[in-house]
C-alpha cells in the first residue's frame, strides 16, 4: 500500500526545514519529492521552481521537475527539461525515455522515435532494452525476458516502462495492465515505484 502516513510525516519535517532554511534549495528539492510522492504534482512543480530560482545552477538536475511536468501534462517544458538533464547525464536511458514520452503525448509517437536521443552506455541491462523498444528495435517480450532475468528490479523496470509505453501509444488497457503490476507485484524502494503509484492514484 501507499506509505501515505510516513509521507504526511516526512511532508511535515521539510515543512519545518524550509521555516528554518528558507534559502535551501535542497530542502525544496526533498519537499517537492514528498509532494510528487502524494500526488500533489502542482505543489512540487512549484517547489522544485523555487529551488531553480534559490540556485540556477541545479536547473540540468531537477529531472523529478520533468516528472511532474509529464503528470501536470506540460509535456512541451517536461521534454525540455529532460533535454536539459541529458547535456550533465548523457548515459541515462530514462532521461531520454521521458523526453520520448514528453514528446509523444505533445507531438505523437512518430516524432518521437524520429527525435530519439543517442544513449550508448547505461550499465544497467534493463534499460537498455527498454531503450531499445522505445527505439523501435526489440518487442516487449523482449523486455519483459531481460527484466524477469533481473529480479523484482528489474520486472518492476520492464513492466513500468512498458505501461508508460502503452500510455502514449493510447492503448491504455496494456498501459492499465502493467502499470498496475509495477506497483503492485514489485515493490522497491525506489522513487520510480512512487512514481506507479502515483500513475495508478491519478488515472484511477
Amino acid at each position: 500500500m501507499f506509505f501515505s502516513n510516513s509521507l504526511e510525516n516526512q511532508l511535515q519535517r521539510w515543512n519545518e526545514t524550509i521555516r528554518n532554511q528558507p534559502k535551501n534549495p535542497n530542502a525544496y528539492i526533498r519537499r517537492g519529492m514528498v509532494n510528487f510522492q502524494l500526488a500533489k504534482i502542482d505543489e512540487s512543480i512549484q517547489d522544485f521552481d523555487t529551488a531553480e530560482q534559490l540556485d540556477v545552477r541545479i536547473k540540468p538536475y531537477l529531472w523529478q521537475r520533468g516528472l511532474s511536468y509529464y503528470y501536470a501534462e506540460r509535456f512541451v517544458e517536461g521534454a525540455e527539461q529532460f533535454e536539459i538533464d541529458l547535456t550533465v547525464n548523457a548515459q541515462d536511458v530514462e532521461e531520454t525515455v521521458w523526453r520520448y514520452l514528453c514528446i509523444a503525448r505533445s507531438l505523437g509517437v512518430e516524432e518521437a522515435r524520429n527525435s530519439l536521443l543517442t544513449v550508448k552506455n547505461d550499465p544497467r541491462r534493463i534499460m537498455q532494452r527498454v531503450y531499445d523498444l522505445y527505439a523501435g528495435n526489440c518487442t516487449p517480450d523482449d523486455v519483459l525476458i531481460v527484466g524477469e532475468s533481473e529480479g523484482i528490479k528489474g520486472n518492476f523496470y520492464s513492466h513500468l516502462y512498458l505501461g508508460l509505453y502503452y500510455e502514449v501509444e493510447n492503448n491504455v488497457d496494456l498501459a492499465q495492465e502493467y502499470i498496475v503490476k509495477a506497483a503492485d507485484n514489485y515493490k522497491i524502494d525506489d522513487y520510480m515505484w512512487y512514481l506507479a503509484q502515483v500513475h495508478k492514484k491519478l488515472r484511477e
